[in-house]
């Protein structure tokens, strides 16, 4: 990063790697629906391979190559529903996020977050751990499509009443620097996330930060 930073009013985020480490819960709901449906279950490390473009994706390339479509998306429905159930008991916010987020909020900044999770998701677990802070929370649903598809997201910055121009998109991944692009917003890596930085850095991050923190340079007094 340069001593010099754009600064911002609007700051939307991904979720899963970036705000809150869901990877715990991710592993065991996954493990316990291939289980359920009498399937071998995965390490800890493949399942964190199969994470990052919503559910339906992590539970397909869960379940053993061939299994019959019907199975597969009563697997997803299964999944969706003992997600909730498990009371994100393995989920732990990252150093210094919560804080960070409320000086942003403080300061009158706008706070949204835009994940490839699930909406109903993404809807249970951010009011769980980070209450009072997101004016809209979007995930994937028929309204929403998966980043990097932009749409999602310039949706959700005209909702928050703001423009591209003025908002900065914070993920973890290749995907987030890339819908942060498609949308003309402009491009926070973090370090902290599932990928290497090295992803985010092939893909153009305007800035890749270790500490959320630092996201304060971005953001208006």
């Amino acid at each position: 990063m340069t001593e010099s930073h754009p600064i911002f009013g609007t700051f939307i985020f991904d979720l899963d790697g970036t705000i809150l480490d869901t990877m715990p819960d991710l592993i065991h709901v996954t493990n316990e629906t291939l289980t359920h449906f009498g399937y071998p279950t995965h390490t800890d490390a493949a399942i964190h391979s199969f994470v990052g473009d919503g559910a339906q994706r992590l539970i397909y390339r869960a379940l053993p190559e061939g299994t019959p479509e019907a199975v597969c998306a009563e697997a997803l429905e299964y999944w969706k529903a003992l997600y909730p159930k498990t009371g994100h008991a393995r989920t732990r916010h990252y150093a210094h996020m919560p804080e960070t987020l409320a000086e942003l909020k403080a300061r009158g900044c706008k706070l949204a977050v835009l994940s490839n999770k699930y909406e109903g998701g993404v809807k249970d677990v951010i009011p769980r751990f980070l209450p009072d802070l997101f004016e809209v929370l979007h995930g994937e649903c028929e309204a929403i499509p998966r980043k990097p598809n932009p749409a999602g997201l310039l949706q959700t910055i005209q909702e928050l009443g703001s423009a591209p121009e003025r908002t900065a998109y914070v993920g973890d991944s290749a995907g987030d620097m890339r819908v942060a692009h498609n949308a003309g917003t402009y491009a926070i890596g973090v370090d902290w996330g599932y990928n290497p930085v090295s992803t985010l850095v092939e893909a153009q991050a305007g800035a890749i930060i270790s500490d959320p923190a630092q996201l304060l340079e971005f953001a208006r007094a």
